[in-house]
């Protein structure tokens, strides 16, 4: 069960950010969940959207960088040690994080954690075995 996201090269200069939420939301587009990582220069926005396709496409024709890839969007109760043990079976079956992100469902006490992981498919298996909750694209595009 992997999810798709989508990740933008942009410059670090001012109105840009607003420049692509805006274009987003005139589409129709919702946000789910997203990162940010920048340097001085560059950044590279990373977004969970209700639409994949669509936002691609649409942020390519404003001439906009656009890569989609697929993560993992794993459920784990909102409480202290929920981010640990999830890292713990990573860490034990070897399994490198390059990065992640989180946030906290509207109704509920869970949190989802989107990572990005060098290994996916053995990750998906692992952590399913150890009874995390991998989440599908579908239901995550629609929280």
């Amino acid at each position: 069960m992997k999810v798709e996201q989508i990740s933008i090269f942009i410059e670090n200069k001012s109105g840009r950010l607003a420049e692509i939420t805006r274009i987003l939301g005139e589409a129709g587009i919702n946000i789910r969940a997203l990162s940010l990582a920048d340097t001085s220069d560059f950044g590279i926005l990373r977004l969970i959207v209700n639409d994949v396709e669509k936002a691609k496409g649409i942020l390519k024709e404003k001439g906009f960088t656009v890569n989609k890839t697929e993560v993992v969007a794993v459920e784990v109760p909102d409480q202290p040690g929920g981010l640990s043990s999830i890292l713990q079976v990573l860490d034990h079956e070897g399994i490198n994080v390059e990065y992640m992100y989180a946030f906290v469902e509207r109704c509920g006490g869970n949190a989802v954690i989107i990572f990005r992981i060098d290994e996916t498919d053995r990750a998906i298996t692992a952590l399913t075995a150890h009874h995390f909750n991998i989440l599908a694209g579908e239901r995550l595009y629609q929280m």
